[in-house]
C-alpha cells in the first residue's frame, strides 16, 4: 500500500521532475571484458561434475578458477536462488547491490558478479544465457534479477503469521552448515543476497513495487558462467517452483535444477589469471594496513 502524498506540489515542481538522469557509476572504465576470450575458452568443455538440487532444498558446489559452471532446468518451471563465496575465504562473497548498481536490475551475457568490499572484483562472468531472448516485457519484467533479497522464514512470519522452514534462505543456511561442517547460526551469517537464476521479476508501473511471474524457463535452458576466482557456491531451488503464484509455499509445483562444472581446454584460456582483489589503500592508511582514525 502507498500512501497519498499529503504537500502540495511547489510552482517549480515540473521543472525539479524534469531534470536529466545521470548513470551513477558509468562503466566505460571497467576492466576491459574480452567476449572473444570467454567464446574460445568454452569451445571444448569437458565435465567434471554435476550437481542435483532438490525442490524446496540446496545444494553446494565447488568451481575452480577458470572452468565454467551452468545452471540448468532440469525437469520443469524452476527458479534458483545462488550465492557465491571465495572457495579459500567466505569472508568475500557475492555482492548483489554493486552487481546491481554496475550492470543494472538483471543480468545476462557479459555481465559479471562482483565480490564485497573491500576485496571487489568479478567473481564470476556471465558467458552464456538461453534466455537472453527474453529481453523485457510489457509488465516492465525480465529475468535473472539482484534485485530480490531471497525468501526468508523472518519476513514470512512477520506478513503471514506462520513458519516455513524451507524459504531459500533456510535452505542455503542449511546447506552451508552441513557442507562447512558449522552450526545453523553460524552458517546463517554466511548467506547473503543471491542472484534470482531463471526468475522474472520487475517493479509495477503504479507503486513500484517488487513483483514476480512466471519463468519462462523450460527444460534444458541454463545460465552459464566462467569463475573468475575459486568458488564456492549454494544454489536452492525455490519453493515457489517457477514463482508465478507465490514463494515459501508448499503448495507450488517444484522441480530440481542441476549444476554442471566443465573444465576449458588450457589452450583456450592460455596465460589468463584471476583477477586481484581492489587496489584500493585504505585511505591516508597505506596500503593493505587498517583503517585508523586521524589525529588531526
Amino acid at each position: 500500500m502507498k500512501f497519498p502524498p499529503k504537500n502540495l506540489a511547489p510552482p517549480d515542481a515540473a521543472a525539479r521532475r524534469a531534470s536529466r538522469p545521470v548513470i551513477c557509476y558509468p562503466i566505460n572504465d571497467l576492466p576491459v571484458l574480452d567476449p572473444s576470450f570467454y567464446e574460445r575458452a568454452r569451445c571444448e568443455l569437458a565435465l567434471i561434475s554435476k550437481t542435483t538440487v532438490p525442490p524446496r532444498d540446496a545444494a553446494t558446489f565447488e568451481v575452480a578458477a577458470g572452468c565454467f559452471f551452468r545452471i540448468v532446468c532440469a525437469e520443469g518451471p524452476q527458479v534458483g536462488d545462488l550465492n557465491l563465496w571465495n572457495a579459500d575465504d567466505m569472508d568475500e562473497r557475492f555482492f548483489s547491490g554493486k552487481t546491481r548498481a554496475l550492470h543494472g536490475t538483471h543480468v545476462s551475457t557479459g555481465d559479471r558478479l562482483w565480490s564485497n568490499l573491500p576485496y571487489m572484483r568479478p567473481m564470476a562472468t556471465i558467458t552464456h544465457d538461453t534466455l537472453d531472448w527474453y529481453g523485457w516485457d510489457d509488465d516492465g519484467g525480465s529475468v535473472h534479477d539482484v534485485i530480490g533479497t531471497r525468501c526468508d522464514p523472518y519476513t514470512n512470519v512477520l506478513l503471514n503469521g506462520c513458519e516455513y522452514h524451507h524459504c531459500c534462505h533456510s535452505n542455503l543456511t542449511r546447506a552451508v552448515s552441513k557442507e562447512k561442517r558449522i552450526s545453523l547460526a553460524e552458517a546463517e551469517k554466511h548467506v547473503h543476497d543471491v542472484l534470482n537464476v531463471f526468475m522474472c521479476t520487475g517493479f509495477t508501473l503504479d507503486t513500484h513495487q517488487y513483483f514476480m511471474k512466471a519463468s519462462p524457463v523450460r527444460p534444458g535452458d541454463y545460465l552459464e558462467f566462467f569463475a573468475e576466482t575459486d568458488l564456492f557456491g549454494a544454489l536452492s531451488a525455490c519453493p515457489g517452483g517457477d514463482c508465478s503464484a507465490s514463494h515459501s509455499s508448499e503448495n507450488a509445483q517444484c522441480f530440481p535444477l542441476t549444476i554442471e562444472v566443465y573444465k576449458a581446454d588450457p589452450a583456450y584460456t592460455g596465460d589468463w589469471q584471476p583477477p586481484a582483489r581492489s587496489t584500493y589503500s585504505g585511505g591516508d592508511c597505506g596500503a593493505g594496513s587498517r583503517w585508523r582514525l586521524r589525529s588531526d
